[in-house]
């Protein structure tokens, strides 16, 4: 396993360069399960580790359903200080009895101040822990003002209880005006930024804020010197939950389109040349690209696991690299 670096100018610590999603454990993946792969992760050197306060609402849980599980594999396992742990807030409902909601009218808490709090420090129950490494914004929350939510974030690590925090599925101004805000509040920045993205990519539209864009990758790869403040990118989805490898898996979010499958036919190809697996390659891909990104990997099984596992190291060579982001139009043409 590889490391990097995370930060926001006055906290910072290393994690693996794969993180682990544990979106659907406690539900569709049993405990036994779970605990086997935090486990291995763990054994491999993984050190990062994803949740949030609603997984998993939306399926068959009441919504901590995954950091109960992590609370008491942490518990049984006593690996506190081998592990960092992100979670997010913002995004559990708002009226327990609506259903959970992403389009008008959206069923979100929001991020105001008395929700951060409050949803923080009940995270802290359900993990069991005294600190939280990271913790993100889930949803932007345009309603309520930027100052609130960003002076929010910067109490929580003021008391000692958060260490770097973040922002989710948010237009990048949103990202500079929030470090702005914090800088003038005399307070630590967001330090991460997480967002979809994988080998494949959406057509453009406008209020589709949840990708990564090739600007915030540009504005990350800026960060980290003088009076920029570093900041990362985390990558949920990256194998885009499945649909890279199997064509019963749904393309959604605006990535079904004819460049997205020349895309695959080319990672295939690929793959097949580096005697690795297409989702390998995407990994490598991510991880070895000019401005990196740390990518967000769930696992229901081992054996999925371990092929994650496999990219961890993966180096492509700089012509399979060219040839990964050669222009579409060029593929398709050639198609």
């Amino acid at each position: 396993m590889r490391y990097r670096t995370i930060g926001d100018g006055r906290t910072s610590f290393d994690v693996s360069t794969l993180c682990l999603g544990t979106m659907l454990m406690g539900t569709l993946t049993d405990e036994a399960t779970s605990f086997a792969i935090l486990d291995r992760f763990v054994e491999a050197g993984g050190s990062f580790i994803d949740t949030a306060n609603n997984y998993n609402a939306w399926g068959d849980g009441h919504g901590r359903d995954s950091e109960d599980v992590l609370g008491r594999w942490l518990a049984s396992r006593g690996l506190r200080d081998r592990v960092r742990l992100a979670t997010k807030l913002g995004a559990a409902k708002k009226d327990p009895a609506l259903p959970l909601s992403n389009t008008p009218p959206t069923n979100y808490q929001g991020l105001a101040a008395d929700i951060v709090d409050r949803e923080a420090h009940e995270s802290l129950t359900h993990l069991g822990v005294d600190r939280i490494d990271v913790l993100y914004g889930h949803v932007d929350d345009r309603d309520t003002a930027l100052a609130e939510t960003v002076g929010a974030f910067g109490a929580l690590q003021d008391e000692g209880v958060v260490g770097i925090t973040g922002i989710s599925n948010v237009a990048v101004w949103r990202v500079v005006e929030a470090r702005e805000e914090a800088l003038r509040q005399g307070i630590a920045p967001y330090g991460l930024v997480q967002q979809q993205y994988s080998f494949i990519h959406p057509t453009p539209k406008l209020g589709r804020m949840n990708f990564v864009t090739p600007e915030l990758l540009d504005y990350a790869a800026s960060t980290g010197v003088d009076d920029r403040p570093p900041l990362a990118v985390t990558a949920y989805s990256p194998l885009h939950q499945g649909s890279l490898t199997r064509t019963d898996k749904p393309m959604w979010g605006g990535v079904d389109h004819p460049t997205t499958h020349a895309r695959i036919r080319l990672l295939h190809e690929v793959a097949r040349d580096v005697g690795a697996t297409p989702n390998q390659v995407a990994l490598a891909w991510l991880l070895g690209a000019a401005a990196p990104v740390i990518p967000i990997v769930g696992a229901s099984t081992l054996a999925q696991l371990e092929e994650t596992l496999g990219a961890a190291e993966l180096d492509l060579d700089p012509e399979v690299r060219e040839r990964l982001d050669a222009e579409p139009m060029e593929r398709l043409a050639a198609a």
